[in-house]
Formats: C-alpha cells, sequence, structure tokens
C-alpha cells in the first residue's frame, strides 16, 4: 500500500470556496488501476491558517506514479491554474509505503 498526500495552508476566508473547490472537482480516479480510496481533510486552525490534506491511497507506488503521468490525472489537474489561488505557498507532498498494516476484521 502507498499513501499519497498533499497538505495546503488555507486562510480562513478562503476556507469555504477551497472546499466548494474539491467537493465538485473531477477527480478520474475510481478509473484508475491501483486506486483504492480518496480523502479531503480539515484540520486543525493554528496561527490564523486552517490546515487541509488530500490523502490518496494506492495500491503500490507503482500505480500511484503511473496515474501522474497519465491522460486522466491531467485532466483531473487541467483547471488548476484557472481557479484562484485559495491556499498559501505551494502544497506539500508526502508519499509513505506500508511496513506494518492492522485492519478490522
Amino acid at each position: 500500500m502507498y499513501l499519497a498526500m498533499n497538505r495546503f495552508t488555507v486562510l480562513p476566508e478562503n476556507a469555504a470556496a477551497f472546499e466548494e473547490l474539491w467537493l465538485n472537482r473531477e477527480s478520474h480516479l475510481k478509473e484508475t488501476e491501483g486506486f483504492v480510496s480518496f480523502h479531503m481533510l480539515k484540520g486543525p486552525e493554528e496561527e490564523g491558517t486552517i490546515l487541509y490534506a488530500s490523502h490518496t491511497i494506492w495500491e503500490s507506488e507503482a500505480q500511484f506514479r503511473a496515474w501522474t503521468t497519465s491522460d486522466a490525472f491531467r485532466a483531473a489537474h487541467a483547471r488548476a491554474g484557472q481557479t484562484r489561488k485559495l491556499h498559501e505557498g505551494a502544497p506539500r507532498f508526502e508519499g509513505f509505503r506500508t511496513i506494518h498494516q492492522i485492519e478490522a476484521v
């Protein structure tokens, strides 16, 4: 399993528009080989900003990397530069490989 996460720092006045953008975007993930799940997470508000994280789980890192070079990826991100920038700075990417897993039965 591979977890890919982007962290975003958002000003409170942009939070509603940021959430709306994510709730209504076409992700094209469901049709992608190796995709398991997606979550958009809202974290704490600290020092005048709100932390958000987009979180995808993949069967393998190779399948995640293949998605990042696919037509589906390009289609999902095609309008990224056309919308008003709602987060501070660049998103921070973090990728994690599973070394141990426990699941509910």
